[in-house]
């Protein structure tokens, strides 16, 4: 049964749904979270609260549902992550295999065109995700 999950008003509300989202790694239920909130309020709503398990089940529900369908929204939403707090730390934690899952991500949104970004964008984002 998949999670039902809704528009989330605080970080707090925001930590439960991940839990749940990350304790399932229900990807859908993921990319349906990424679609209903804000790619600008993620910082926000993960406040110190970035893990490793948390940034991979992002990554693979946007590789998975999301970027195929709005490659624009996860753009932004692999912009918006990499301001958050402990970003740098949970990447520099990835394993050799979790950073190839980010970097196919990527190459699926550079097959695809958005007016969301330009491939320099891209280029630019890959360097701060340290591909």
């Amino acid at each position: 049964e998949k999670l039902r999950v809704w528009e989330p008003s605080n970080a707090y509300d925001f930590g439960q749904i991940i839990n749940a989202v990350n304790a399932s790694k229900d990807e859908a239920a993921c990319a349906d979270l990424l679609t209903i909130i804000d790619p600008k309020t993620l910082p926000v709503l993960l406040s110190n609260k970035l893990e490793g398990e948390i940034l991979l089940i992002f990554i693979q529900s946007l590789e998975h549902y999301v970027a195929g369908k709005d490659p624009g929204l996860a753009y932004q939403h692999l912009f918006y992550l990499s301001k958050a707090e402990r970003f740098k730390v949970v990447l520099a934690l990835l394993s050799k295999k979790e950073k190839e899952e980010v970097r196919q991500l990527f190459d699926l949104i550079s097959e695809r065109q958005s007016d969301q970004y330009s491939l320099e964008d891209l280029e630019s984002l890959k360097k701060v995700y340290e591909l």
